[in-house]
């Protein structure tokens, strides 16, 4: 059982730990901590390399979520990108073809990978997709500008709907940018800056990457949508279905929703905390709230719990 000094209103609280499907963003297994508050169930589950002063913002959006709830929908239903690891292009076909969605997020620029291998990945999607579907790829600021220039060029000719962060800094994004007709995305520098809201983004992307948790909430989320003025894309952080549901609250409200969603993530997990977890149909996400009724078949095992215990004493106390 997990013990810290929770705000007043927090009644339950457990620690979740699921396998991955496929290896993805260096994590072999995910895990984090459900809440409960009046208004219902908060997702805190920051990465580990995340320090304290980042992982306030996580647990902001899961108090936000179990102590106040969001704000009301604009829509029933958000539409959703399939994410394609890095996976061989047999695979990546087979996850896009089984998927149901027309928008597919393909990861590339994977250490241990060349070139080729993320050639024949995209390649293999649009041949799963067709030529009507959208492609968009990740590099997760791999690459320097001369780098993200070549390759973009060469993926590019299978049509991409934009790159997500090619690039590492704001700097080098703008330098791309003026090199490519291909949209930019920014991700890492509006989440991980210390105010997302101060970031200056005018020379460097076209399109903004919304992720609740590493945001501070769906409020604060809404906040940098309004501050940046750009085209805005709802994108999870690989949390379980509780989690995602905040993702969904977020793109239900935001006033003008350009972009599939990348929040068909659970189908990365080998399970989840609820036995209705929230996959696409049709390529799409219904608007929901999640209770987590399949808690004890993810139960975290000891050694994990107490490592949350300590994580969410130091966040608290902060």
């Amino acid at each position: 059982m997990i013990t810290a000094a929770f705000p007043p209103g927090i009644d339950e609280v457990a620690v979740w730990s699921v396998p991955m499907r496929t290896r993805f963003r260096g994590i072999d297994v995910r895990d984090g901590v459900v809440v409960r508050g009046p208004a219902g169930w908060g997702e805190f589950s920051p990465f580990w390399d995340y320090g304290v002063p980042e992982s306030r913002r996580w647990w902001a959006a899961a108090a936000e979520a179990a102590l106040e709830g969001w704000p009301p929908p604009l829509r029933d239903s958000v539409p959703v990108n399939v994410t394609v690891p890095a996976v061989d292009a047999g695979r990546a076909h087979a996850i896009v073809a089984a998927s149901g969605c027309r928008t597919a997020k393909v990861k590339v620029a994977e250490p241990g990978q060349a070139p080729a291998d993320d050639l024949a990945r995209v390649e293999a999607v649009r041949d799963a997709l067709g030529p009507d579907g959208a492609i968009r790829v990740d590099a997760n600021a791999a690459w320097d500008v001369d780098t993200a220039v070549a390759r973009i060029r060469e993926l590019g000719r299978v049509g991409l709907e934009y790159v997500e962060q090619p690039c590492a800094t704001l700097g080098e994004l703008a330098l791309l940018r003026r090199r490519t007709d291909v949209r930019v995305a920014a991700d890492e520098v509006v989440r991980r800056a210390d105010d997302p809201l101060a970031v200056d983004l005018r020379e460097a992307c076209d399109v903004v990457v919304l992720k609740v948790q590493p945001l501070g909430g769906v409020r604060a989320a809404l906040r940098v949508a309004e501050a940046h003025g750009l085209p805005c894309v709802v994108s999870s952080a690989l949390e379980s279905s509780v989690g995602i549901a905040a993702g969904v609250a977020l793109a239900a409200a935001l006033p003008e929703l350009p972009f599939a969603c990348g929040l068909a993530t659970v189908a990365l997990l080998t399970g989840d905390v609820t036995g209705t977890p929230l996959l696409p149909v049709d390529g799409a996400l219904p608007v929901r709230p999640v209770a987590p009724d399949a808690l004890p078949s993810v139960a975290a095992p000891p050694a994990v719990t107490a490592r949350w215990t300590e994580r969410l004493t130091a966040v608290l106390a902060a």
